[in-house]
Formats: C-alpha cells, sequence, structure tokens
C-alpha cells in the first residue's frame, strides 16, 4: 500500500489527490513496499527470534490486532459517506464485483488447498484470505492500473460492511469440516477489528476533517510499516509450517490471485463494462485484505499456520497487478464511467 484517493476527488468521481504525483512513482513505491516485505518475511524465517519473544508477558502477537485496527482506521479516514452513497450510481458493477469476490475466491481458496494438498490448517487460511473483503492496497492498485478509482473505493467500503456476515458463514461453510470454526466468534472479532475502526476513521474524516487531512499524509508509512510487521510475525511464528509447504503454498497463492483478477474482469466485460471499470472489477475480486485474514488466523483461529496464506497472497498479488498494469498500458475508455 502506498497511499489512498482524495475523499473529495473520489466523490466527485475524479483521479485520487496521488493522480498528481507520476505514476510511475506510486508504482515503484508499490514494488519498494513487496521488496520491503520479502525481506521482513525473510527474517522471521531466518531469524524467528526478533518476532517472538517475550518480556513482561508481552509478545509481538499480541501487536497484531491493534496493528490491523490501525490500518483501518486509517483507511476509514479516507472515506466519506459519498464512497458508500456511490453504489446507487453504479449498481451493477459494485453488485456484480461483490458478488464474484465473495462467490469466486472463496470457493476458489477451497479449490487450490485441495489441489495442492494443503495441511487443513493452511487451506482453511487459504479460504480465510478468499472470504475477506478488499483491502487499501486495491484502490491504489487501481489507479497504477488505470482503472475507476471511485468506484474501487466504493467496491472495498462496501465489501468491508458485508464481512462481519459474509466471511464467517463462508468460512463455516468451506473451512468448518477440516478446522473449527467458530462463527459467532469471527462475526464479533471482524466488528471490532475491521468494521469499529473503519467507522471510527469515517467519523473522524466527516466531522474533524482537519484533524484527517493532517493524519493522511502519515496513514501509508503507518499502514506499510504494520504490514511489514505481521507478515514477519506471522511467518516466525509459523517458521517450520512455512518451511514445509512453501513450494506448494507459492503456487496456490498464484492460482488464486490469478483466478480472481481473471474471473472479475471477464465477468465485467461479459456484462458490458467499460474497461477502466473492467480492470477495476478485476483488482477488487483479486486483491484481498491480507491484514483482516491474519489477524482472524491468530485472534480466532488460533493457528499461526492458517496466517501463512495471507503473508503469501498479499505481497504476491501486489507485484503481479503492478507487473499487469506495466505490460497492458493505459485503460481505453473513460475510468470515470461506472454502470
Amino acid at each position: 500500500m502506498t497511499t489512498r484517493p482524495d475523499p473529495d476527488a473520489t466523490a466527485a468521481g475524479r483521479q485520487p489527490a496521488a493522480a498528481a504525483e507520476p505514476g510511475h512513482r506510486i508504482a515503484t513505491t508499490q514494488v519498494c513496499f513487496s521488496l520491503a516485505v520479502v525481506a521482513v518475511a525473510g527474517l522471521g524465517f531466518v531469524v524467528p527470534g526478533l518476532f517472538t519473544w517475550s518480556a513482561a508477558g508481552f509478545q509481538p502477537r499480541q501487536a497484531i490486532v491493534p496493528l490491523v485496527q490501525l490500518t483501518m482506521l486509517g483507511m476509514g479516514m479516507t472515506l466519506t459517506v459519498a464512497d458508500f452513497a456511490r453504489v446507487a450510481t453504479a449498481p451493477r458493477a459494485v453488485g456484480l464485483g461483490i458478488a464474484c469476490q465473495f462467490a469466486v475466491m472463496p470457493v476458489a481458496g477451497w479449490s487450490f488447498g485441495r489441489l495442492f494438498g494443503l495441511p487443513p490448517d493452511v487451506a482453511a487460511g487459504l479460504v480465510l484470505v478468499g472470504a475477506c473483503p478488499g483491502g487499501v492496497a486495491s484502490n491504489v492498485m487501481t489507479f497504477i492500473a488505470g482503472g475507476n478509482v471511485a468506484l474501487s473505493v466504493t467496491m472495498t467500503a462496501c465489501s468491508t460492511l458485508l464481512a462481519p456476515l459474509a466471511t464467517p458463514l463462508l468460512m463455516r461453510w468451506l473451512a468448518g469440516t477440516g478446522l473449527p470454526i467458530d462463527v459467532l466468534a469471527l462475526f464479533r472479532s471482524i466488528l471490532l477489528m475491521i468494521l469499529l475502526p473503519v467507522v471510527v476513521g469515517l467519523v473522524v474524516n466527516r466531522f474533524a476533517r482537519p484533524v484527517a487531512r493532517r493524519l493522511q499524509p502519515l496513514l501509508p508509512a503507518v499502514a506499510m510499516t504494520a504490514i511489514c510487521l505481521i507478515i514477519g510475525i506471522t511467518v516466525a511464528l509459523a517458521r517450520d509450517d512455512l518451511a514445509a509447504v512453501a513450494g506448494s503454498l507459492a503456487a496456490a497463492a498464484v492460482c488464486h490471485n490469478a483466478v480472481g483478477l481473471v474471473c472479475g474482469y471477464a465477468a465485467a466485460r461479459a456484462s458490458g463494462l467499460a474497461e477502466p471499470d473492467a480492470r477495476t472489477v478485476g483488482i477488487e475480486v483479486g486483491m484481498q485484505n491480507g491484514g483482516m485474514a491474519t489477524g482472524l488466523a491468530l485472534g480466532v483461529l488460533k493457528s499461526p499456520a492458517a496466517a501463512l496464506p495471507a503473508a503469501v497472497f498479499g505481497p504476491w498479488s501486489a507485484l503481479a497487478v503492478s507487473v499487469l498494469a506495466a505490460v497492458l498500458g493505459p485503460a481505453a475508455g473513460n475510468a470515470d464511467q461506472s454502470s
């Protein structure tokens, strides 16, 4: 993640404030962030003690939920009521994207978990990644790929609102046989870890706009640092599991991401959406909220192994979309067009 769209700009259907920066600078930052994630993950694997120490009863794993909450608070401070209301002006695009996200990705996670023979906890983690809503990074990647940023923000916001119901039910359906799933515990955790910080951030942006504007330049760095720490802790906690399944998990994550990108884009084009909107839907379907998946895996499922898919899927999906954007070039058509 590098930056978030400017609320006033997206409310008007324009490109975000980041548009003032050269696109290649944002893409370069995203690639550097992906490399930083890989480096921190490598440290977690080679020197796990950096992330598994204990002092005065505190362990780094206890910081994961607060770090996710901090990231979601930052996301909320970039949202406005217009981001949610915009669904009325683009019901087909938003509805199609969210339907694909919560239908294609969880089933694909279950399928690839079985196809690549992942252990039950890791396979459940892949389903969990697929059952999570879109994350902040998808908005940045949509900008880089020449998509419709306003539509991306709206889809992320709406899928996040649906997550407290959709994610626990999908996990119970698809992962309940391999791992005990407490639907109510997942529901409560998503409310406290994801929805509450987003709502608080939204309220701050609405009623204390000067405060939100002063904090917004700091949010990208805070979020990137939080994500790096989360991944480092996850890898350190599940080092042995990762060593046993690294190849198959990487292959499953690559396939999972590819199916989301392709199915989202193909469904959007088949329904008649313009190229920028189709790219947006593809990215929103193919990129998930890895921080949320990690927090739920460790906080509710109590399984570091179940958190591993998010640690692999997140950096890979950002890198894959960056490469695709460079290869495909600018999208033809009006990026503000939605259906």
